[in-house]
């Protein structure tokens, strides 16, 4: 990645008490281009309205720029249809749109939802709520060593019982990816759907569902430098078709009487109310501006990131590195001998180098990494081996101040 793209970064030009910024926390969020805020400002000065109700011409123009964000949404993950687009608040929403409303209706008591000790709280807690309302059955991959999912051990818990399986595409802890389209053919074989959570692959690598055959997958426009306040759900159509709504309103209905009402069809059926018409605008000019990088070559930019941090971190004695050493996603989580993540990223912050620490919202896997919370770095298409630099010296200025 050059500088012509950083520039693009208006936040990155500041300074964080007296330093240059490095932000090395996109996982949690990405920052935003000027492609995006600019389509933000456009859409609120000229083309704001309330989007399928009104034939004026700015209720047109939003109309068109809505729909034509979803139209980009099918292309950018190859979905085979925008009646499979459903707009929503982010991955979280999404999530937890499928296991109120599909999984709720399907399972019943001894059923199996497979999913791993590595999954963010959002593809967690909603399948814990629904087995305790279904009688359905929770159950574990076990990891290796390197917090890895390997396919012989998804095999050894999947079973004839097994309804659904489901699991993140990367691990915003480890930063492993998954072989979510082998563990899908592998569900479908048991009469199981797939679902994926794609909050932190979609943002760093082309993403086909159609090829990984996933039933349903999950995705933030905040993560892959697009507003916060909307995400996707894709879904297969005739999955969607079957499902019933999660909220009723306005812009949801085909018919409504004073004793029954009937929905629209795909996607609306599942937009309720006035919709997140500017976050979807914004995701849509995300879109172009990755598209206009190459998700390959942000990809590539990653891989080396990557693979220099790990070198870089493996020079400072007493690191604890988590997740397996050769890595291809931007994203590295560690401790600092007996530092706790949160003075790590205080001193961090000093220096004007922003960085995560907590358990990510991952607590079961902080339990099996035995670790109370770990420090993380996340990379993106607009960090540079000279910010890695900054990381490594601020962790061993960090490290000597402590003793």
């Amino acid at each position: 990645m050059n500088n012509a793209i950083r520039e693009q970064f208006p936040i990155l030009k500041q300074e964080i008490n007296g330093h240059p910024l490095v932000y090395l926390d996109s996982a949690a969020t990405s920052q935003k281009p000027l492609a995006v805020i600019e389509a933000l400002r456009h859409y609120y000065e000229y083309d704001n309205a309330n989007v399928h109700r009104g034939v004026h011409t700015l209720g047109s123009r939003a109309t068109d720029a809505y729909e034509g964000a979803r139209e980009k949404v099918a292309k950018f993950i190859h979905a085979k249809s925008t009646k499979e687009i459903i707009f929503t608040r982010g991955t979280t929403t999404s999530l937890n749109m499928v296991a109120s409303s599909y999984a709720r209706s399907i399972l019943a008591e001894g059923d199996e939802i497979v999913l791993t000790p590595m999954e963010h709280h959002s593809n967690l807690i909603p399948w814990q709520q629904v087995a305790k309302a279904t009688g359905a059955v929770l159950k574990y991959v076990k990891l290796q060593e390197d917090g890895s999912v390997t396919l012989p051990e998804v095999e050894k818990v999947v079973s004839d019982k097994t309804k659904i399986v489901t699991m993140a595409y990367v691990s915003n802890v480890m930063g492993v990816i998954n072989p979510v389209k082998e563990i899908a053919a592998l569900a479908h074989r048991h009469g199981a759907v797939m679902v994926v959570d794609g909050a932190q692959s979609t943002p760093h690598m082309k993403v086909d569902v159609q090829d990984l055959d996933c039933d349903f997958y999950a995705f933030s426009g905040h993560k892959m430098c697009g507003p916060t306040g909307i995400g996707v759900l894709y879904g297969k159509q005739a999955l969607l078709e079957a499902m019933e709504p999660v909220e009723f309103g306005g812009e949801m209905i085909d018919d409504v009487g004073l004793y029954d009402s009937s929905w629209k069809e795909l996607p609306w059926k599942f937009e309720g109310g006035t919709p997140i018409i500017a976050g979807a605008v914004g995701l849509g000019a995300a879109i172009d501006f990755l598209e206009s990088i190459g998700l390959d070559a942000i990809a590539a930019h990653e891989h080396d990131l990557a693979a220099y941090v790990v070198d870089r971190l493996s020079e400072i004695d007493g690191l604890k590195l988590y997740g397996p050493r050769e890595r291809k996603v931007g994203l590295v989580t560690f401790n600092l001998g007996e530092v706790h993540p949160h003075d790590v990223a205080t001193v961090l912050d000093a220096s004007g180098i922003a960085i995560r620490a907590g358990h990510h919202c991952c607590q079961p896997l902080m339990r099996w990494l035995e670790a109370s919370s770990t420090a993380r770095a996340s990379f993106y298409l607009y960090n540079t081996k000279e910010d890695v630099d900054r990381l490594i010296s601020a962790l061993i200025q960090t490290k000597e101040y402590f003793g």
